[in-house]
């Protein structure tokens, strides 16, 4: 069952069958430098885990990204409920495969997601939480119509991990 469709992509959630294509993308070093590197097959698991339970908690998660062409999962995309500071904040969230970089899924995929988030879940904000290497991904969110609003330290994986928000409003 489709979530989103856009022009190239569908969205769907994420399924324990997608579970090799996750490791795919989240067992490469390369696109995974915002997190402090790949992750391993527990962590390829429990991120899958976690989406899912997503989906029965909030009815929204990352969903599997499908390219209509291929049929095939080339990233994840979709809405999360992230710690921010003092309190919590609908994301917007966006992970692809290195081959599908610099081909606007990102941000076809991420403004599919923001439009759901105002039009469906009634969201007065959107927000892309975005570690203050990460050009490509700021560049999305500005393409998508966010502007920045502040920057915040977040602890992971045992680094201090400098943070910039990005967010749009609903007009």
């Amino acid at each position: 069952m489709w979530i989103l469709e856009t022009e190239r992509l569908r969205l769907r959630e994420l399924e324990e069958a997608d579970l090799p294509a996750l490791c795919a993308i989240l067992q490469d070093e390369e696109t995974m430098y915002a997190y402090e590197g790949a992750f391993d097959d527990q962590e390829v698991r429990e991120w899958l885990d976690r989406q899912r339970m997503r989906y029965r908690r909030w009815g929204f998660g990352l969903w599997a990204v499908i390219l209509k062409e291929t049929d095939e999962l080339i990233g994840q995309c979709g809405l999360t409920l992230q710690p921010w500071k003092e309190t919590e904040v609908l994301e917007t969230g966006y992970l692809f495969r290195r081959s599908c970089w610099h081909q606007g899924y990102a941000t076809e995929a991420a403004k599919a997601c923001m439009d759901y988030a105002f039009e469906t879940l009634g969201a007065g904000e959107v927000c892309s939480i975005i570690r203050d290497t990460n050009t490509a991904s700021k560049k999305v969110a500005v393409r998508n119509g966010m502007v920045l609003k502040d920057h915040w330290v977040k602890h992971y994986r045992g680094v201090d991990m400098p943070h910039d928000r990005y967010a749009a409003v609903r007009q």
